[in-house]
């Protein structure tokens, strides 16, 4: 099956993942504390609970799969482990290998509450988990692989604390203008559009959903250049080169 069927019906095939990503955190919520008697602090159990974003892992999966991959080819979780070139090794959250070469790995990020905190930390992870895993494809560490692809998706909250404009500290420098009265939604979508354009990244996405709306699997693109389908589209048209 070529790309462009893989894609139909991804609209509903992406709600449907958004979905579980909202229904898996509130299941997640709901059972703070079982065994224990004792709740985690604030959200940790949501934050820490893990899969809520697996919906997304099993869709890229599928359409790999569909495309003509093994799905033994498709490694998440646990295994989704590749050695780096800063540090030993790095767990990604998705990571394609065939015949002896690495063909893809994406990252899936989200983002619930708790912006100003921990935009910091996405943009630092982002970032050195590029560098570190094209550095070692330069040292050749992957050989004989042709280049990876390397994809980041984000799903943020769409709250009115992710989307009013916020404040920057300058008590030294003035901070860049596009970052000015800006907010963090804007600000994740600037940094996912400039992981693309200096080539850190083949290709990101931006979503954002809201709890109530996200429970019914609805969701925004802010931007065109940002979807999901411009996302897919990227691996599924290099991993093709891959299919006997």
């Amino acid at each position: 099956m070529g790309p462009d069927m893989a894609l139909k019906d991804l609209d509903n095939r992406l709600s449907k993942a958004v979905a579980e990503f909202w229904q898996t955190r509130r299941r997640q919520g709901k059972s703070q504390g079982r065994g224990t008697g004792r709740k985690d602090y604030g959200a940790r159990r949501q934050v820490t609970g893990g899969a809520q974003l697996d919906g997304f892992t099993n869709l890229i999966t599928e359409l790999l799969t569909e495309i003509g991959l093994p799905a033994v080819s498709v490694i998440k979780k646990h295994s989704a482990v590749l050695p780096g070139y800063y540090r030993p090794t790095k767990q990604w959250d998705l990571v394609v290998v065939n015949s002896e070469s690495l063909i893809a790995t994406i990252e899936f990020k989200s983002q619930v509450g708790s912006f100003g905190n921990n935009f910091n930390n996405r943009v630092e992870e982002a970032l050195g988990s590029a560098t570190d895993v094209r550095r070692a494809y330069q040292a050749g560490v992957f050989a004989p692989s042709r280049p990876p692809w390397l994809g980041y998706l984000m799903l943020m909250e769409n709250h009115p604390e992710s989307t009013r404009p916020g404040s920057v500290n300058e008590p030294h420098f003035k901070v860049l203008p596009e970052f000015t009265n800006t907010s963090y939604a804007q600000r994740y979508e600037l940094f996912c559009e400039r992981l693309v354009r200096e080539q850190l990244y083949d290709a990101t996405c931006f979503l954002m959903s809201d709890r109530d709306g996200g429970l019914k699997g609805e969701y925004l693109e802010p931007s065109a250049e940002l979807s999901f389908e411009n996302f897919v589209r990227s691996p599924l048209g290099h991993a093709t080169g891959y299919v006997m």
